[in-house]
């Protein structure tokens, strides 16, 4: 069993898809961080050596994952709410934020960011 932050990883998978269980790791990092340590990324979890995953673990933790990247998008969203920008109007309101077409790709927008929601009013 290969415990890494909280996490179980999964035994029958690679370990370069077991990683992506890590909040903050996605298939690009863990592939930079295995090629980093030279481990083969097609290697299966439950063979993955004691030493290996020391390795892992201090590599890993040079990254800011799980709950301090939570803690640093909050606080990104909270500054554009103390600015007033639009991003954060955008943010607010459940729409697309990133300059889509709120005419194409806005439903899909309300839905995947629960639109079901009561709708919040902005201050003046």
């Amino acid at each position: 069993m290969f415990r890494l932050m909280w996490h179980v990883l999964p035994e029958n998978k690679s370990i370069w898809i077991g990683l992506t269980t890590i909040y903050g790791v996605g298939l690009k990092r863990s592939r930079k961080v295995l090629d980093n340590l030279e481990i083969n990324y097609m290697k299966k979890v439950k063979d993955i050596s004691e030493e290996e995953q020391k390795k892992i673990l201090d590599e890993l933790k040079t990254h800011v994952l799980e709950n301090d990247l939570k803690r640093e998008i909050a606080f990104a969203i909270k500054r554009l709410k103390e600015i007033k920008c639009y991003r954060w109007m955008r943010h607010n309101l459940w729409l697309p934020v990133r300059w889509q077409l709120t005419r194409k790709h806005g439903k899909t927008a309300k839905k995947l960011l629960w639109r079901s929601k009561v709708r919040p009013v902005l201050k003046k």
